[in-house]
């Protein structure tokens, strides 16, 4: 049974485990649970409306509540906590990785926190104290302890009988650090040269030092930059006085990256890339709610706009038919600049040394985009209405508006970054206020100055 489940899809596992619990087999519901990886129990819990998600809980073995915890997205996980008394939860972090335990308990409610911190026998509070003591955000806040640390003067052998004495390493060790008496990190052994080794050799001789380190403080995304630049399976993290502290593994990067493509993703539209997608209505309209007020507020400021030249579109109606070419055209050439800054920005590629000449590129392809759809939306227009005058205005606020909208999207997130604003949350609804301001002005404007009496 277990076999024949563990290969089926996770929606054919999410249709099976609702229809067992539709029909109120709960007792077969959680032998299913029971043989499926934390991953895909979070996955379901993810997948599954409020009120089949808190049965679904109560169905799993309180010994993985903890592994699915550490999976969970952090809108659901905190849903789920809420239901659980502290002394539960207290149990359920207790084998938690040191970099789980921190997430997860800066999410608690204060209260929630300190009940929590109260229910932990000594050791556990103490850890949790410890993972909490990094900032958020950081490379401390990431990191295991979780690591196996070498004497330089030990040999190989040694270390070969202490291992399977051991039995086990921690997951992703692709090498040993050499620390001295003090704790201070003096090199790196890696395991496939500990194993290639003869048993006399000492670890002195086997290990590089000039190993790279991540500094305790060194911001997340920092840490998957270099991950990613040097193809690290783990990285060691030292503090200001090169003292060993723990390690980085692939796993955490891989999540850091996820989560800042999700975050990048649902803050285009003003979401909150923790959100749950089952979450309550009222919930959910509330969040919503904040960004397409926002939203209204600038469409009020284009329509206000255009209700300054409210004369010339009553006496001119086909400027109300061609108002909409010139700030669509603007917002989506606007937006392609804003897109390709801001990805610049998270990739580490745009720094203050080569800011200006992007934005004096932007500018240029705003400038050179600005010549070719003028020129094209004045032919079409001056042929479509049979009117010279109208074909220029139009090419000329066409004009305007690329240029503003290559200068905008360029500059924005560079500016927003320097006032502490996460340019993909805001640059979008910024940009097309200022394209739609800008292009409605320039060519309404214009045609009161040329075609009004």
């Amino acid at each position: 049974m277990a076999e024949t489940f563990e290969s089926q899809s996770s929606y054919q596992q999410l249709q099976a485990i609702n229809d067992a619990l539709s029909s109120g087999m709960y007792v077969h519901v959680r032998k299913m649970l029971h043989h499926m990886p934390a991953p895909d129990v979070a996955f379901l819990l993810e997948s599954t409306p409020a009120k089949s998600r808190a049965v679904l809980w109560q169905l799993i073995d309180p010994e993985f509540h903890g592994d699915v915890l550490e999976e969970l997205s952090e809108d659901v996980r905190n849903g789920i906590i809420r239901q659980m008394v502290p002394e539960k939860l207290a149990d359920a972090l207790e084998d938690m990785d040191t970099d789980d335990l921190a997430e997860l308990l800066r999410g608690l409610p204060d209260t929630i926190f300190q009940q929590v911190l109260h229910s932990m026998d000594e050791q556990d509070r103490v850890r949790a104290e410890q993972a909490l003591s990094f900032g958020e955000g950081t490379a401390g806040s990431i990191m295991n302890t979780d690591t196996i640390t070498l004497r330089p003067e030990v040999t190989v052998d040694v270390i070969l009988r202490y291992l399977r004495l051991k039995g086990e390493v921690p997951e992703d060790t692709d090498a040993f650090y050499v620390v001295n008496r003090h704790d201070k990190l003096i090199g790196i052994v890696p395991v496939i040269r500990l194993l290639t080794s003869t048993s006399d050799m000492t670890v002195e001789e086997l290990m590089d030092e000039d190993a790279e380190t991540i500094p305790v403080d060194m911001p997340e995304s920092e840490v998957a930059k270099l991950f990613e630049r040097y193809n690290w399976i783990s990285a060691p993290v030292v503090d200001s006085e090169d003292r060993l502290l723990g390690r980085i593994t692939i796993d955490d990067v891989v999540d850091i990256i996820r989560e800042e493509a999700e975050h990048s993703m649902m803050s285009m539209a003003g979401l909150d890339d923790e959100e749950d997608t089952f979450a309550p209505v009222m919930k959910s309209t509330g969040r919503r709610s904040i960004w397409l007020g926002v939203n209204l507020v600038t469409a009020l400021l284009a329509a206000m706009v255009s209700d300054l030249f409210e004369a010339t579109l009553s006496q001119l109606a086909v400027l109300a038919i061609l108002n909409t070419i010139v700030p669509s055209m603007g917002g989506v050439a606007g937006n392609q600049t804003l897109t390709l800054v801001i990805r610049g920005m998270a990739l580490g590629h745009v720094s203050p040394s080569n800011s200006r000449w992007l934005v004096s590129k932007e500018l240029a392809i705003g400038a050179l985009n600005g010549v070719i759809w003028a020129v094209l939306i004045a032919g079409v227009v001056a042929i479509w209405k049979q009117d010279l005058m109208l074909g220029a205005i139009i090419a000329f606020a066409m004009m305007v508006n690329m240029l503003a909208a290559g200068l905008a999207g360029a500059t924005l997130p560079l500016l927003m970054k320097k006032l502490k604003i996460d340019p993909a949350l805001a640059g979008s609804v910024i940009l097309t206020t200022i394209t739609d301001v800008v292009g409605i002005f320039a060519f309404l404007g214009t045609a009161t100055l040329l075609m009004m009496p």
